[in-house]
Parts: structure tokens; C-alpha cells; sequence
């Protein structure tokens, strides 16, 4: 038995999902259904310490969208950047690169936005756009095939039909095992660890990544004088560290820092997670579509999987509006393959760059250390590879799809 039918149907309701309505909505107009399937409920309810760097075109996208006018009070642009390679103990920390981050316009190329307040912004514009119908809590788990329809099977017993169906049910998606879709991946000796501090001195919108032997500690600035920490630590040793009372944990970030923006206290709790990388074989099945981490997971080492996010969102909704304005179905497999090419290369270079760069950094060979040390000099002193890095980072490279140009699509 169907209970209803939806146009669009997205599995996962948070940062992706929710991101991916407001574009189809805005795009397709009022005449096209779209049914947001979450499990967890608001995602706003669920503490995030994490901060996000919103490149250039993705915030071009949250304008497009008018999400960024509700979150920019929030978000810190990141003027410059820093990069240190050298060992814990080091008693100094020389900085080997350095870079204005800026586009040649002057518009900063990321923004770092705590994603709590980036939840609530999506929250408060999904549920104001008519045409989004959001089932919470619920859940997908599984699909039929069919013609001109597929029917989603709820854990409830419910069922929809749907022209397209879009699993952004995360990393361990239960859709994409649904659809057989297999993924290549592996994961790291390595633990994600996030928190926030507050620091006596001003950061004045500088981004540090220092590469030490356990992985990389990133420093990313937040409006006032405080950071975001995106650390990530050889597992066992990060295990002993999350273990420790404040006063001791608060100690290893302090080391870490190596003496910069002066005294440092908590600013929140911590939270940690394994880190692994995975890449879907394929993107699509009939009617079917993967998004974000449900396509992808990459290492955190460039802090680019929400970017990578919403060049899939940017890439998916502008193929099926292309496709249901000349007359086909949201789920019409031309609009489906176009997607597919459009973002699964793309994903996979940048799965395999970071991988690559966190193998290359998270040691501690003297030989590659100073191989490090020399490259990153030498890019140093080349003003037009720094401008090539800056507008890579700010994701206006390539075939770039029109809301991360700032245009709906």
C-alpha cells in the first residue's frame, strides 16, 4: 500500500540533505513535491562543536539560497593562512608557508562557520519553503524499482512512490547498501578531535595547519578571540588524550599551539570520531542518487568535506532542473549520468589528494620531512602556485555548476 507520492524524495535530513531541498525547491518552484526523510529529528537538537570551511563557491550557493545572510554574523573570513611542518617537542615552530587568502576580487576564499548555527539557518529555511515536506523522526531503508515510480519503504511500514530518490543518509548509508552500490576505502590509525578555545591574543582571521608526526592540528579562526581546533591524532595516543580531565587535555592543545595567541581556555566540551576514507563505485542507480557522504568521506586534512557536499548538490540540482525543463522526470537517467560525470572524478581526485597529503605529512622520516621542508619553501616564494592554491581551495576550478556561481539553477 503507498501512503503518498513525493516528486523528490532525500533520505537524510541534516547539512546535505536539508541543503540539497532548499536548492531542488528554489530551482524546480512549487509544482515539484520534495519529502525530506530524517531520522534524527531536528539537527539542531544535536550538539555540533564542529566549525565549517565554507569556500567561496559554496557560500556563493547559501546566498543563492539566502542561507548565508542568516549565518554571516557567525562566520569569520579567513584572511591568511600558515602551514608549519615539525615535531611535537619542537621548541619552534617555523612557518614554511604562507598565503593571503583572498581571491584576486579581494573576497576572502573561506569562511569558517560553526555548523551549529549553520543547523539552525537550515533548519528555520526548510521548514518555511512550502513545497518541503519533512518526515521526522523516519527512516528509508530500503526501495523498489519500478516504472515510472520507485517505492520507498519506511522502517514504519509506510511507503512512498517517487520519481527520484536521493540517499544523504551519511557515511554508512543503509540506501546505498540497498541500491548494491559497493564502495573502495580504508581507515585511518588515526582519531578526529574537535573543540573550541578561547586564546588572550587576536588570531586577525589567520588559519593555522600545523603538520605534526600523530596528524594534522588545524587552528581555524571564529568571531572574537577564539578557534576552532580539527585535530587529528594517532589513535592510540588520541585515546589517552580524550581521557584526560580538562585541565590535562586543555594542556595538549596548549603544546600544540606552541606558545601562539598567548593563554588558552576551553571554550566547549570535546568530541572525536575514527577517521576513514571511502568512494562509491557509482553515484547513481535507476532513479537513485548518492550525495555527500553518502558518495563520499574524505580524510579532514583540508576540512573540504562539506565543500565537496555541496558541489554535489550544486551538480545534482542543476542537472535535473535542466532535465524537468525540457519535459522529463526529476529521476530521468540522462539527468542522472550527467551528474554522475560531472562529480564522481572530481571526488575521487580530491579523496585520493588528501589521502595522499595526510601519508605524506603524518610522519615523522627525517628524509621526507626535509623533502616537506623544501617544497613548501619553494612554493613559498612562488606567488602564482599560491594564487593557484587559493582558488582551488575556494572551488571556482573547473566546470562549475550555477548556484556555486551564486545563480539558481
Amino acid at each position: 500500500m503507498v501512503d503518498h507520492k513525493s516528486d523528490i524524495i532525500i533520505a537524510g535530513g541534516s547539512y546535505t540533505g536539508l541543503t540539497l531541498a532548499l536548492a531542488l525547491a528554489k530551482a524546480l518552484g512549487p509544482d515539484i513535491s520534495i519529502t525530506v526523510i530524517d531520522r534524527q529529528g531536528k539537527v539542531s537538537d544535536n550538539p555540533d562543536l564542529r566549525a565549517s570551511a565554507i569556500s567561496a563557491a559554496s557560500r556563493h550557493l547559501l546566498e543563492a539560497l539566502g542561507i548565508w545572510p542568516m549565518v554571516k554574523d557567525e562566520a569569520q573570513d579567513v584572511l591568511e593562512i600558515l602551514l608549519t611542518d615539525s615535531p611535537l617537542e619542537a621548541g619552534v615552530r617555523p612557518v614554511l608557508l604562507t598565503y593571503d587568502n583572498r581571491l584576486e576580487n579581494g573576497e576572502p576564499a573561506s569562511s569558517i562557520v560553526p555548523n551549529e548555527a549553520l543547523a539552525a539557518a537550515l533548519e528555520k529555511a526548510a521548514d518555511a519553503e512550502p513545497n518541503i515536506q519533512r518526515l521526522r523522526p523516519a527512516e528509508a531503508i530500503r526501495f523498489t524499482s519500478g516504472e515510472p515510480f520507485i517505492r520507498v519503504h519506511l522502517a514504519d511500514g509506510r511507503s512512498i512512490d517517487t520519481s527520484l530518490l536521493v540517499a544523504a543518509d551519511g557515511r554508512r548509508s543503509r540506501l546505498r547498501e540497498a541500491a548494491g552500490i559497493k564502495c573502495v576505502g580504508w581507515r585511518y590509525d588515526q582519531i578526529g578531535i574537535v573543540t573550541q578555545v578561547e586564546h588572550e591574543l587576536p588570531h586577525n582571521g589567520r588559519a593555522i595547519q600545523h603538520f605534526l608526526p600523530g596528524g594534522p592540528f588545524a587552528i581555524l579562526p571564529l568571531k572574537g578571540n577564539r578557534s576552532c581546533i580539527t585535530w587529528s591524532e594517532d589513535a592510540a595516543r588520541a585515546r589517552e588524550i580524550l581521557a584526560y580531565d580538562d585541565e590535562a587535555f586543555l594542556a595538549e592543545v596548549d603544546k600544540r599551539f606552541a606558545g601562539r595567541y598567548g593563554r588558552l581556555q576551553l571554550a566547549s566540551g570535546r568530541a572525536s570520531w575514527p577517521l576513514e576514507m571511502h568512494l562509491a563505485r557509482r553515484y547513481v542507480a535507476h532513479r537513485f542518487a548518492l550525495v555527500g557522504d553518502a558518495a563520499h568521506g574524505v580524510h579532514p586534512i583540508a576540512g573540504q568535506g562539506l565543500n565537496l557536499a555541496f558541489r554535489d548538490i550544486a551538480a545534482l540540482t542543476e542537472s535535473v532542473a535542466d532535465a524537468v525543463r525540457i519535459g522529463l522526470t526529476p529521476g530521468d537517467a540522462t539527468a542522472l549520468e550527467r551528474y554522475e560525470k560531472w562529480r564522481r572524478f572530481d571526488s575521487g581526485v580530491s579523496a585520493a589528494t588528501f589521502d595522499a597529503l595526510n601519508r605524506l605529512f603524518s610522519n615523522d622520516i627525517t628524509l621526507l620531512r626535509s623533502a616537506r621542508e623544501a617544497g613548501l619553501a619553494l612554493v613559498d616564494r612562488i606567488p602564482a602556485m599560491k594564487r593557484l592554491f587559493v582558488s582551488e581551495a575556494a572551488g571556482l576550478s573547473g566546470e562549475i555548476p550555477r548556484l556555486l556561481r551564486g545563480e539558481l539553477a
